[in-house]
């Protein structure tokens, strides 16, 4: 009986963490933000700071790369099933998608294909628990010009820590 009290303990801990994540995101941070107002400069509007990574522990970010789309959010309903294709990356709040872009081509060879396409999205639970994939945003592997999504941080597309990030590479 031991082992199995302490597997419900496990699971109920588990809920009430998924159940606080899901609070803090009800504030409303978490959903997208609408676009701009037009005449808006997107550079003047305000910049995530920079961390100072000399002094800052870095996060563990749980990356999942899949060719030709993203994983469905029932590729993660069941905690330890998770997909296979993870790559575990350490990293700060700061780091934008060219620089995690960079990364995932370092160990994904779809990703160093010159007309590679990567999407990303963050994979978090809802208020009920259940997973949502959310888009944040996209890149080429070897740019002609600067994409727009490139200097987006974690920080910036409302990243939370322990959300997954999900890689479709295209």
């Amino acid at each position: 009986h031991g082992g199995e009290i302490n597997f419900l303990r496990e699971r109920e801990r588990e809920r009430e963490i998924m159940a606080e994540a899901a609070t803090r995101r009800q504030g409303g941070w978490r959903q997208q933000l609408p676009p701009p107002p037009r005449g808006v400069n997107q550079s003047s509007l305000p910049k995530t700071e920079p961390v100072d990574r000399e002094k800052t522990c870095p996060l563990l970010l749980r990356v999942f790369t899949k060719s030709g789309g993203h994983h469905t959010k029932e590729d993660y309903a069941v905690r330890g099933k998770e997909p296979k294709d993870e790559v575990q990356i350490y990293t700060w709040k700061d780091a934008n998608l060219r620089e995690l872009t960079d990364l995932v081509k370092e160990v994904s060879v779809a990703a160093r294909r010159r007309t590679a396409r990567l999407s990303f999205a963050f994979v978090y639970p809802d208020k009920n628990g259940r997973f949502v994939v959310r888009q944040v945003g996209q890149t080429m592997s070897y740019p002609n010009r600067k994409q727009p999504d490139d200097s987006k941080t974690l920080s910036d597309l409302h990243f939370v820590i322990g959300d997954y990030l999900d890689v479709a590479i295209y």
